[in-house]
């Protein structure tokens, strides 16, 4: 845990946060994300029908924190996959993402990572500058971590096979999926969605490392999904992480770029999706899984 200063940052958090009864938000985002405007025709909604899906309850070092989960009715010991939210919370799209997993025979769960900070639901497309002030910029790397860590027992008391554990994430959560890779060794394989991979100038205290910092502590296959027209991570970002990785010896991970892509290219409900590398990239996600022990 101390690869990312994980003990540091909860004895710090638990120093100054709230209680379990203070927890800023304490159930999941209603509905799609207000924060990119109206919904996009092309918006995937998946049923319920033959799935055990719905809001529970994940106890952590200083509380609970909400999440959602998703799994076949009536089947137990189940490949985990672990879904990261965007920036955006755990709205209708991630809680859909979950149900996709399961119609395909995972246990998949979205635990609510920003609880503490507040409710990124109550932000539309005229204050998502300051959903990234008042929420975004005060999560700890090394709560997330362990909010992770636990949501994983959560799950293998609740009919979900940890052995066949994996990860994905988008956006805010890509980020994540790599800071995961290098901090837990039972992670078998995680699929990271434009995520950042360079921190800022100066670091954040709160997020002081990167994957690109991280190279060398990754020891589970990590496959990355990135597009090309992505207005905020650069190509060079992107080639400077696969080079890293060679140097490092890394060589069963990799970062697919999809050139007429932008960023978001898979969040289907808004105007920055790209639907035949969203499909694409799903069945890249898929086969990584099945290639690499999760499935």
């Amino acid at each position: 845990m101390d690869k990312i200063d994980c003990e540091t940052a909860i004895a710090f958090q638990r120093s100054t946060q709230l209680s379990r009864r203070g927890f800023a938000a304490t159930s999941l985002v209603a509905g799609f994300t207000l924060a990119t405007g109206p919904l996009n025709a092309e918006t995937i909604i998946t049923d319920v029908k033959g799935l055990d899906a719905g809001e529970v309850r994940v106890r952590v070092s200083d509380g609970e924190i909400p999440a959602y989960r998703a799994k076949p009715k009536g089947k137990a010991r189940r490949s985990l996959v672990l879904v990261v939210q965007e920036i955006f919370g755990v709205h209708e799209h991630i809680r859909d993402i979950c149900r996709r997993f399961a119609k395909l025979g995972y246990y998949a769960i979205a635990p609510s990572l920003y609880a503490r900070q507040g409710d990124p639901g109550k932000y539309d497309m005229s204050t998502v500058q300051q959903l990234m002030t008042d929420i975004v910029s005060k999560v700890l790397d090394g709560e997330v971590m362990s909010d992770l860590d636990v949501t994983v027992k959560f799950a293998s008391g609740d009919g979900a096979d940890s052995k066949h554990l994996g990860i994905t994430g988008f956006c805010w959560g890509g980020r994540i999926v790599w800071l995961y890779a290098a901090h837990n060794p039972n992670l078998k394989a995680g699929v990271a969605w434009y995520g950042q991979l360079r921190g800022p100038t100066p670091t954040n205290p709160l997020r002081p490392r990167y994957p690109l910092d991280l190279v060398n502590e990754i020891n589970v296959p990590v496959l990355g999904l990135y597009g090309g027209q992505d207005q905020g991570i650069r190509v060079s970002d992107i080639e400077a992480m696969r080079a890293a990785l060679a140097k490092a010896g890394k060589r069963d991970s990799k970062i697919e770029v999809f050139m007429d892509a932008g960023h978001g290219f898979f969040a289907d409900y808004r105007p920055s999706y790209n639907e035949k590398d969203a499909r694409q990239g799903w069945q890249d996600l898929l086969a990584w899984f099945r290639n690499h022990g999760v499935a």
